[in-house]
C-alpha cells in the first residue's frame, strides 16, 4: 500500500495560479534569506505544483512535500474544530514556514541567520 502523503510527479497540466499568489511568490523569493518555496497540493496524494531552491529539488524536495504534508495534516487532525492558518517550525540551522489553504500548501524554507 502506498503512502497517501508522498508526493506525486505527475505533470499532466500545468496549473494556473492567480497574480496574486504569483505576487507573492515573486516578493518571497526576492528575500536573501529565503532558501527555497514549494507550492503543494492539498489532494492525495500531494503534489508538488511548483519550487524554488536547490533545496527543493528531486527527492530532497519529494522528502520535504511528503514530510510538510505529513506535519499539516497531523495538526489539523488534532484541531477539529479549528483550521491552520500558518505554522512556522524552527530547526537548529532552518526555519520551515507552512502556509495551508483550501487548494494550496505553502512551505517556505529560510535561514533566519540571514537577516
Amino acid at each position: 500500500m502506498s503512502d497517501p502523503h508522498a508526493p506525486s510527479t505527475s505533470t499532466s497540466q500545468p496549473l494556473v495560479t492567480p497574480p496574486e499568489l504569483e505576487q507573492t511568490l515573486t516578493l518571497l523569493t526576492s528575500h536573501r534569506s529565503v532558501l527555497g518555496y514549494m507550492l503543494l497540493s492539498r489532494g492525495q496524494p500531494v503534489t508538488i505544483i511548483r519550487h524554488s531552491g536547490v533545496v527543493f529539488e528531486g527527492e530532497q524536495g519529494k522528502k520535504y512535500a511528503s514530510a510538510i504534508a505529513k506535519m499539516v495534516h497531523s495538526v489539523q487532525a488534532g484541531l477539529e474544530e479549528d483550521d491552520i492558518r500558518f505554522m512556522r517550525i524552527r530547526t537548529k540551522r532552518h526555519e520551515i514556514m507552512i502556509s495551508p489553504d483550501e487548494r494550496y500548501l505553502l512551505a517556505v524554507l529560510h535561514d533566519p541567520a540571514t537577516t
